[in-house]
């Protein structure tokens, strides 16, 4: 689910009312945001996002006026305005400033100041790291990241062979890092049956929380081999590794760029069958135990086990985004079946509980 940017993510509060008031003054006021069509600007807030670009990135941008900068409306999630800011191409560069960058304004549930500092952090060392987009400047109520060509996968393309592989592949790298964020996964605690978790053993690894299409772009000019990069670190957090796959799987339902009301179509049958899981776990094993041998026997055990974590875990993302969307549904101002999902989300649920043997929660 592409949600970036909330309190249910990061722990922290609803935003607090420093950060809401200048929120209101970037959102248009007679134009309530929506991901399809994108999200419309003000004068008074493209002037409030030169001001921004003018302090944060220096250079040429401090000699553009402000009807030079352009400001595009980037289809974004569905909690978080983005838009496209660029230089007019008459205007040369300085230094080694950005030409266009990406700005982000967050929606109507925000993060407490703890969580925004945490996820600050958490994007530089991604980006030194050279697995997410350059931060270049972070203010109250959103930041300035790197602006990359590219576009998001759609819903179908999460199927393709290769393309899943090289998810399963980036997703393993995810996993492998270590951070300097707590260990422990609280990330679930407050919401998810904690029967699942005790019967369900899975290692807390660094987790995304969020890999569905809409966070994972196809790169236009891609510098390596690497063609994909996972974007939207929000969720981000030490959780379980059944989660972040189970999630995934999930996310193969679920397609946001329907047009029509409400603005998404789930399509259960599309849920990965078990040969479509077992190529993404064999990928994602492959990456996290390179130069290990393992027997056939071993093997099939480590790919048998994950296909029931993940299976399992993908009812705490059903649990999970149900009571997220309940929450969206009362607060935000985007246009989007909020409680047409969460039913969704909680009938998946129920679905997926009866067909998996050996696990009864308690209800």
């Amino acid at each position: 689910m592409a949600a970036e940017g909330t309190a249910v993510a990061g722990g922290g509060a609803v935003g607090d009312r420093l950060a809401k008031d200048s929120l209101r003054q970037f959102q248009c006021p007679d134009a309530a945001p929506n991901r399809r069509r994108g999200s419309s600007l003000s004068r008074d807030a493209e002037r409030r996002a030169y001001q921004c670009c003018r302090e944060y990135l220096g250079g040429a941008w401090r000699q553009a006026r402000p009807e030079d900068l352009r400001v595009d409306p980037v289809s974004g999630g569905l909690s978080n305005l983005l838009f496209r800011c660029s230089l007019p191409d008459h205007l040369p560069s300085v230094g080694k400033e950005p030409r266009e960058v990406l700005l982000r304004l967050y929606g109507a549930i925000l993060q407490g100041v703890d969580s925004l500092v945490l996820e600050s952090v958490m994007f530089a060392i991604l980006a030194e790291r050279s697995l997410g987009p350059q931060l270049y400047g972070v203010f109250p109520e959103g930041r300035l990241e790197q602006y990359i060509p590219s576009r998001p996968l759609k819903t179908c393309e999460l199927r393709e062979p290769v393309l899943s592989a090289e998810i399963a592949t980036k997703m393993a790298r995810f996993h492998g890092m270590e951070m300097p964020f707590t260990k422990e996964p609280h990330w679930l605690f407050g919401t998810m049956e904690r029967k699942l978790l005790d019967s369900t053993p899975s290692p807390v690894v660094f987790c995304h929380n969020d890999v569905q299409e809409g966070n994972i772009l196809l790169l236009s000019e891609p510098e390596n081999t690497d063609r994909l990069m996972l974007v939207d670190f929000e969720y981000s957090s030490y959780n379980y590794r059944g989660f972040d796959i189970g999630n995934h799987f999930c996310e193969w339902v679920y397609d946001y760029t329907h047009e029509e009301w409400p603005f998404y179509k789930a399509q259960p049958a599309d849920y990965p069958t078990r040969g479509q899981q077992l190529h993404f776990i064999r990928h994602y094993l492959a990456e996290g135990k390179k130069g290990d041998t393992v027997s056939q026997e071993e093997q099939r055990k480590l790919e048998e086990d994950l296909l029931v974590e993940a299976n399992r875990y993908a009812l705490a993302s059903h649990f999970f985004w149900g009571l997220w969307s309940i929450l969206q549904a009362s607060m935000s101002t985007i246009e989007f079946g909020y409680l047409e999902y969460a039913q969704s989300r909680f009938q998946f649920y129920f679905q997926q509980k009866g067909q998996l043997s050996g696990f009864h929660p308690s209800s």
